[in-house]
């Protein structure tokens, strides 16, 4: 049981999870604090938060759990606001989907890694974003990754368990390195060339015409490019090694499969394909 969870961004993931909580009776008060004072109202006004404040350290004031629910990068200057606010009580977590960038914006706020301190990342979201996205199911039977340090300790470590259990998710736990490899392959790309389809099909005559008549294939492999820019612009940036390396595995098999189609070889393609849908079949990637 949470007394008091304070969410520093109050968006879909962080609202998602404050309702999820309440909705669990698995804590007693959640106060956001969001730069947005808009997106802070919202969240006032549809129960994601039971107070806003515009004043840090009144909004951590007392916390159990304090959840950084920022853009990764934005997640260094919130920890710089908070070294001198964090007690050594309170619990200290996030959401992000790079763990190594958060890791390393965190030593470098607090000069070390502070043992309560779990980085986390809810296998869970949408295209959507704010607290208006935000709905207490979101996270039922998701998988929830952790990625406790050397110096994270049991205590906090089984607290964000717990929490994230409370809000419906399954919990496990992975290596920075191991975390950031998969996700790079497995959500950051997937977005990237989401992204980059749309803005190529715009670049093209008939733009008008092909978003008019876009069948469902494109609709859902494009749907993820209606997700928040500022947050995906960060996952890039952050997670630039692992990103690079799948690019260019991903770019090597395209050029094979496009010099297929130049000198007709349906062979290959039907063998590529097949292949393709074998493993499809087989691996139900994670659903986000």
């Amino acid at each position: 049981m949470i007394n008091k969870l304070t969410l520093i961004g109050a968006g879909l993931i962080g609202g998602s999870l404050s309702l999820s909580l309440k909705q669990a009776g698995y804590v007693s008060s959640v106060v956001a604090y969001d730069t947005d004072q808009e997106n802070a109202q919202t969240a006032l006004a549809l129960g994601v938060a039971d107070e806003v404040s515009e004043d840090l350290e009144h909004a951590i004031e007392g916390a159990d759990v304090v959840v950084i629910a920022v853009p990764v990068g934005a997640v260094e200057a919130v920890a710089k606001s908070l070294v001198s606010l964090l007690r050594p009580e309170m619990v200290l977590t996030d959401v992000g989907s790079v763990k190594g960038g958060v890791i390393e914006a965190i030593k470098s706020a607090f000069g070390e890694l502070p043992e309560n301190f779990v980085p986390a990342h809810p296998i869970a979201g949408t295209e959507k974003s704010g607290a208006a996205a935000a709905f207490n199911s979101l996270f039922n039977n998701k998988r929830i990754m952790l990625t406790p340090t050397e110096t994270t300790s049991s205590d906090a470590l089984a607290t964000v368990k717990n929490m994230w259990q409370a809000a419906g998710g399954k919990v496990e736990t992975l290596s920075v390195a191991k975390h950031d490899a998969i996700f790079a392959a497995t959500s950051h790309l997937p977005h990237l060339l989401a992204y980059s389809m749309v803005n190529a099909l715009t670049s093209i005559d008939m733009s008008e015409e092909i978003f008019t008549y876009a069948a469902g294939g494109l609709h859902d492999f494009t749907r993820i490019a209606s997700s928040n820019p500022v947050m995906w612009r960060d996952v890039c940036l952050h997670n630039r090694e692992q990103l690079l390396s799948v690019i260019d595995v991903f770019e090597k098999d395209l050029d094979q499969i496009r010099e297929a189609i130049d000198r007709g070889d349906g062979d290959y393609l039907f063998e590529r394909f097949s292949q393709a849908k074998k493993t499809r079949d087989t691996h139900e990637p994670v659903k986000k």
